[in-house]
């Protein structure tokens, strides 16, 4: 027999079925038949959600076509993200000369906050499915909590290349990465205790609500809480990541402009500071601000850019601070690689992701002294106990920016140009 009326009412394992589609017809979205015959029938479903989700500011539902293709997007950005920002956090931690000064240190502790932001996108609708309230509200506050970690971590990257560009020795900060760390993890673990104690019933699925976009999707159901614990948070970080890339850009600039003749500056500093400004764009999130223009008639299109660009920024990380980055190419090939890739004999240049190096007598301290664990007093010295001078340059604040480090006579003092 075939049903041709609308649905009335209907109870699948003495569970009652609310809020039916329009008048109540019949919705195929998401779903296929497995099996039928004259007793039952399975079918198997596939309710996934897109990556914007995350900072909907509209918190609207899209047309079917545009949320599968959404979908396809996210899970398979958030899984090459995923993918390399593993790659990159075991490069960094098993190669110990990677991770000693703070800029690594900072750029491992996103990247982990990101690698969970991650996988626990890519498995919230799988454990949504189980519609378990308190697996779901457990989910829903590790996602949040490792999102707001994610934009804490953002926001200090920003603020360490602004000390160490701008302000440079201004500025002297005892136990600066335990601070950062303090910050980095506290803050939002503050943001998501209070959204716990005002009401935990503020995280779940929704699948009780009715036209609710987030009904496989263990995240946060109240609006109210959703605009003040996460876009007004992001709102914050982004205009200081905003400010900070505006201010680290310029001062490139002003650098390389007193460093090099300006014909040289053209021709041949375009493509290094091109791709200097999408590292600080994908380091300091500032593609996240795509989710400000996802309204109206423009939402579709902005949801794709931030879909795309977003859940691929693990990947841009990889790339611009693993596969671009001189010191760690040479350090993966020194210690990873055989053959006639293997790097047997690996000086340097005098890098600032070291502490220390030590070539022809020469000992250097290459971290800045408002980073540094020293009292105030002490001067940053480059000394070289045969009395000669060198010249070398590193990329690590930002890539594709030259840090010179002059080297004189021993127990004087010189500078990081």
């Amino acid at each position: 027999k075939r049903l041709n009326t609308y649905v009335v009412s209907a109870s699948i394992e003495n569970a009652s079925i609310q809020n039916l589609n329009g008048l109540g017809g019949w919705n195929t979205s998401g779903c296929k038949t497995e099996y039928t015959d004259m007793n039952y029938t399975i079918c198997f479903c596939n309710h996934l959600t897109h990556f914007g989700v995350l900072l909907d500011l509209s918190r609207t539902e899209i047309d079917t076509t545009n949320d599968y293709v959404l979908t396809l997007i996210s899970y398979a950005g958030c899984g090459a993200s995923s993918l390399f920002l593993g790659i990159t956090l075991v490069t960094y931690l098993a190669l110990e000369k990677l991770r000693r000064d703070n800029p690594s240190k900072i750029l491992l502790n996103l990247c982990a906050a990101l690698l969970m932001v991650n996988l626990i996108f890519l498995v919230n609708s799988w454990l949504s499915s189980f519609n378990k309230p308190g697996l779901c509200i457990t989910v829903a506050v590790l996602l949040h909590y490792f999102l707001l970690a994610a934009f804490t971590w953002m926001c200090l990257e920003s603020v360490h290349m602004y000390l160490a560009l701008v302000k440079v020795f201004n500025v002297y900060i005892p136990k600066y990465i335990i601070k950062f760390c303090i910050a980095g993890w506290g803050i939002p673990a503050i943001v998501i205790t209070v959204v716990l104690i005002i009401n935990k019933d503020f995280y779940g699925n929704g699948s009780l609500s009715k036209n609710n976009p987030f009904s496989n999707f263990c995240w946060i159901q109240e609006n109210v809480a959703f605009y003040i614990s996460v876009v007004a948070y992001f709102f914050l970080m982004f205009l200081m990541n905003t400010a900070m890339f505006i201010t680290v850009l310029l001062q490139i600039h002003s650098m390389k402009s007193k460093t090099q003749k300006r014909s040289t500056f053209w021709k041949q500093g375009f493509l290094r500071d091109l791709k200097s400004a999408f590292s600080l764009m994908f380091l300091l999130g500032i593609t996240w601000g795509f989710v400000f223009f996802a309204w109206g008639a423009v939402k579709i299109f902005f949801m794709y850019l931030f879909s795309i660009f977003n859940t691929l920024q693990g990947f841009f990380i990889f790339v611009f601070h693993c596969l671009m980055k001189e010191d760690v190419v040479k350090q993966c090939r020194l210690h990873f690689c055989w053959g006639r890739f293997r790097l047997n004999n690996y000086s340097g240049k005098i890098s600032c992701t070291e502490f220390y190096w030590s070539a022809s007598g020469a000992t250097v301290r290459s971290t800045p002294r408002h980073l540094d664990h020293r009292s105030p007093s002490q001067p940053l010295e480059y000394l070289n106990s045969d009395g000669t001078s060198s010249t070398s340059s590193s990329s690590d604040f930002v890539p594709g920016i030259s840090l010179d480090l002059r080297i004189g006579k021993k127990n004087s003092v010189h500078w990081i140009e």
